[in-house]
This record gives C-alpha cells, structure tokens and sequence, in this order.
C-alpha cells in the first residue's frame, strides 16, 4: 500500500485529509470524534476575542436535486472562551499525538495581539498555526479576516508580526474575495509565511424567499452576506491554487481548500499544487465517516499508478497549466456521436443548433427513424454536445491531426511583429 503520510512545511500528518476551520473543529469533542474516524489533521475553529453568534446562520444551494451544492453561513470565529479551548486543544493532543492540530488565529492588526496570542496557542502543544485573513463576514467589519486579507501590506505585516514570536510553522489562510490571490500569497512568503492555505470563503447571498421577501438565511427579517462554499465553488478554488502552485515567487507549500466531497477532489488538488486538502461543507453534510471512503479510494488510486506515496501526486499538474496565449490554435478536435448508444434526446443538437455552430444535423431514414450526424468540417470542438449529452459514451470528442504546426498565440503575435518591422525597413 502507498504511503498516505504528508509533511506540510513541517506539520506531519497520517494522511492529507484535514477538517477545516470551521464548525466541525469547534470543540476538542469533535475534534477526537475526527480523529477516531481517521481524519489526519484538524485546523481549530478561528481563537479570538470570543464574540456571538446569531442564531439562523446557515443556508445551502441545492441544484437539479443535489443538496447543499452550495453552502452559505454567517457564522462567525469561536465563541467560547480562550481558556477553554486552548484546554481542549491540549487534552486533544495529548490523546492523538501524531495527529495534526493546525491552531486557526485571528486578532485585531496590532503587533502585541499577535504575539500575545501565538505564545498563549503554541504552549499547548499545537503543531502549527493558521493566521486567518479570510472571513468575509462579520470579523471583516471589525478590520479582520478579509478587511486585513485584501491589503497585501497587512497580510505581509501581520505574518511577520506572528513569525517573530512563532516556534511551529505558520500558515496564511488567504481570502478568494480579492482580483488577483498571487499578490496577497506573495506578500505572506515576503512576510515569512511558510505554508498557505486556499481559499476561504466567497462573498455571497444564498437566496431570497420569494414569498416574505427576506433573505435567506435570516435574523429577525434582516440579512447579510454571508461565506460561500461547497461543491459549487471548487472550480474557483482550484484555479487559485493552481495560479499560486505555478508563480515561481510562491514557493511554500499550499494546503487547499475548496469544495473537497471525495478522494477524486483530493487528488486533483495534489496534482494542481497542494501538499494537503482541507475539507468542511462534506464533513457538516455527510459526517465524519466520510473520510473513510476517502482514504481507501486515494489509497487504492495510487496503487493502480504504481505511487508509492501521496507526496509523488504533489504539483504533477502544474506544469500543464498555463496562460491561455500559450494554448496551440492548430490543434482540433471534433464531436462523434455513437448512434448505438444514443438515445435521441436531441439535446446536443438542439445546442448546437441554438447556441454554437449548428454543425449536427438531424436525419431521417426512409422509415421515419431519426438520427444524429456530426459535419466534422464544421465542428470547433467547443465541447458542448458531449457536456449536455446525458448518456455516457454517446458522444466522443476525437483528436483531428492538423496539417499545420503547432502554434500559440504569443508566437503568432510575435511573428506578426517581425513581418511589420521587415516592413518598415523595407519603407526606410
């Protein structure tokens, strides 16, 4: 069996399957239960001035009958005690030793909070520390969370603030809620951040009740944005992290986060860059046992590659993802559809027809018995039949060789250039 064990910029971990920072880590009885049901680490619910919650904090997106496809909460940081979770996170590893326990931080932007607080959650034992410059909400508001995670000079200054004091690796949680997440990764590396984790929640509005008028979820009749995430945000997650994976200036290890349901998800975002995944909406969805699952499908995946450790998936990906002008405009593939498992429900040509490059056509036999053609030389290969294709193995999208070479375009630009400066000397 493949090794399953990771080392993030210094935390060891069973396996990469860690909860997140969130209401699944809230208490060192939730945190056990975890680890009894295999889970390799837990980030703590965010440690701060405790503050309250509202009650009517949580709302989901279902989608073409999947529930919470989409997960939405105005849950803020922890609302108990210092004292009493700084006891549970020691009772916790004192009973799960080689179990990572990540201590999730947030105060205001002052030097002596840091240090105050990285002191007070290191001497109970936690293996590292994860400043949160993320939450969207509520923290925000208060110059926290995404108020500091959006201004890359305070991301950069309140790391170095925390590594100044700090004895256990340090992660910066960064928040997706900002044009470009390289300049805020950068600012963390440049403030001695020796891990990132990515992405915390996306601003969002789960929905209107189209009866009374209110938002959903709701207080008492008022609402407010609240943080995204789920399934429906995974895309997004892993295009950030993938961006950060392959900026040459981002070169700590990346935790990720985002929409992380099964073992599948999990490598994706190994061969996109991360060392470790991250997961909450799922755990809160299925429950814990989930991890199982997770662990013998990641575990038989690598045997059927050969792998002998989790680490080898790390970054395999990256190198494959790159600017879209460096994408070859000459290669082509075209739709082909198999009429021996079509069902002729039409809907890849009614796409086609209404919303790319009518290039299927609708045939009819001599009996009345329809059909489905393809006019390859019409076809772009958008993709589109075989996306709305319902019936696996219906529509192939096949490799067409091109009679010309490759060719990107930034080389077809460049070209372009040279032929116009042979032009101006010739005018010269």
């Amino acid at each position: 069996m493949a090794d399953l064990r990771i080392n993030l910029a210094g935390i060891k971990s069973p396996n990469p399957f860690w909860l997140a920072s969130a209401p699944p880590t809230n208490s060192g009885y939730q945190v056990q239960r975890a680890f009894d049901a295999g889970w390799g680490g837990a980030v703590w619910k965010t440690l701060g001035d405790p503050i309250i919650n509202t009650s009517s904090r949580f709302a989901a997106v279902s989608f073409n009958g999947q529930r919470v496809a989409g997960f939405n909460n105005i849950e803020l940081i922890t609302d108990r005690p210092l004292e009493v979770n700084l006891k549970e996170i020691y009772e916790t590893k004192k009973r799960f030793p080689d179990h990572a326990i990540i201590a999730s931080l947030m105060v205001e932007p002052k030097q002596e909070k840091w240090h105050e607080i990285v002191k007070r959650v290191e001497d109970v034992g936690v293996d590292g520390l994860e400043l949160n410059f993320g939450c969207p909400h509520g923290m925000a508001e208060r110059g926290m969370g995404a108020a500091s995670g959006q201004v890359p000079e305070l991301v950069e200054k309140q790391t170095y603030w925390a590594k100044e004091v700090a004895k256990t690796p340090l992660i910066v949680k960064l928040t997706p809620n900002i044009t470009d997440i390289t300049v805020t990764a950068e600012a963390a590396v440049n403030g001695g951040a020796d891990a990132i984790s990515m992405i915390n929640t996306i601003n969002s509005l789960a929905g209107v009740d189209i009866h009374t008028w209110n938002t959903i979820p709701h207080v008492a009749g008022k609402g407010a944005h609240g943080g995204y995430c789920g399934p429906a945000v995974k895309p997004i997650a892993l295009n950030m992290v993938a961006e950060c994976a392959r900026n040459p200036l981002i070169n700590v290890p990346i935790s990720g986060i985002g929409g992380i349901s099964n073992w599948r998800d999990t490598v994706e975002y190994l061969l996109m860059g991360a060392t470790g995944v991250q997961v909450c909406t799922a755990a809160m969805h299925h429950g814990f046992r989930i991890v199982e699952d997770m662990i013998d499908g990641l575990s038989n995946y690598l045997d059927d590659k050969r792998l002998d450790s989790v680490m080898d998936l790390v970054g395999k990906a990256v190198p494959k993802y790159s600017d879209w002008g460096n994408l070859d405009l000459n290669y082509k593939v075209v739709a082909r559809i198999n009429n021996d498992v079509c069902i002729n429900c039409n809907k890849c040509h009614i796409a086609c027809e209404d919303t790319s490059h009518q290039c299927i056509d609708l045939l009819k036999d001599p009996i009345g018995s329809t059909s489905l053609k393809v006019r390859e030389e019409d076809c772009v290969g958008c993709n589109l039949c075989s996306i709305v294709c319902p019936v696996d193995g219906a529509i192939d999208m096949i490799e067409v060789k091109s009679e010309l070479p490759p060719m990107t375009w930034n080389e077809r630009q460049t070209a372009l250039a040279l032929i116009e400066s042979d032009k101006v000397d010739l005018v010269k």
